[in-house]
């Protein structure tokens, strides 16, 4: 279990983030990067199995320019509410508080990120933006393939749902053809599926994206 701690951006603007540390020594660090819903349960239980695995790892809550202690659940009007939320923000203002969140995690070593939904194509822009990171791992990502012209300066593997609905498949095809550097992974499974708080959590896809995941962290993080 992690607690909240307080991050500063370079703009000055101060926000929370959910911190957990491993056991033992860290095998590195790891920035989890929330989906539309805020730092809530899930993805505080998603920075704690990273951090059993031996991650020190720092969940951002970067709807904290909008909104503090943004966290709602997964109904039809949390959706739209969420989406309202993740509209209103700017990628100058998200990547800054990214930054801030790689820079808490550099004390454990190499730095990795991890995002998930919305967060994935965060991770996508940081890892094409912002320096520090050894790997990014973007999960169904609805924003990357309007974002396709960026250029990673890291190791990426893209998770994707073959049936995803928000990112039609050969959407997402693109992408991978665009970056044939960078890994990709398709699941047969709809967007979300990660996530077991949400009616399209698929447990094989999402177990088998863990491991790969894992795997990727500890091969760039250690």
């Amino acid at each position: 279990m992690g607690s909240f701690i307080e991050l500063q951006a370079a703009d000055g603007h101060k926000l929370a983030a959910y911190r957990c540390e491993p056991a033992g020594k860290p095998r590195g660090g790891l920035v989890v990067v929330q989906e539309i819903f805020g730092v809530n349960s899930h993805i505080r239980a998603v920075a704690d199995g990273y951090a059993a695995d031996g991650y020190l790892v720092i969940a951002p809550a970067i709807f904290d320019r909008a909104q503090r202690n943004y966290e709602t659940g997964y109904t039809q009007p949390e959706i739209e509410a969420g989406v309202a939320v993740m509209q209103g923000l700017k990628w100058d203002n998200t990547l800054a508080d990214i930054a801030a969140a790689v820079e808490g995690a550099k004390t454990a070593g190499r730095v990795g990120i991890v995002g998930y939904c919305f967060g994935g194509a965060v991770a996508w822009m940081a890892a094409s933006k912002l320096p520090g990171l050894a790997c990014a791992i973007p999960y169904y990502g609805g924003a990357i393939p309007n974002l396709i012209g960026e250029q990673p300066k890291c190791p990426v593997m893209f998770q994707w749902g073959e049936t995803d609905h928000s990112i039609p498949l050969v959407a997402a095809q693109k992408v991978s053809a665009a970056h044939p550097q960078a890994v990709a992974h398709y699941y047969k499974a709809g967007h979300g599926f990660n996530c077991d708080q949400r009616a399209s959590f698929h447990a094989e896809s999402a177990k088998l994206a863990r491991e790969r995941s894992i795997e990727f962290l500890r091969k760039h993080l250690g």
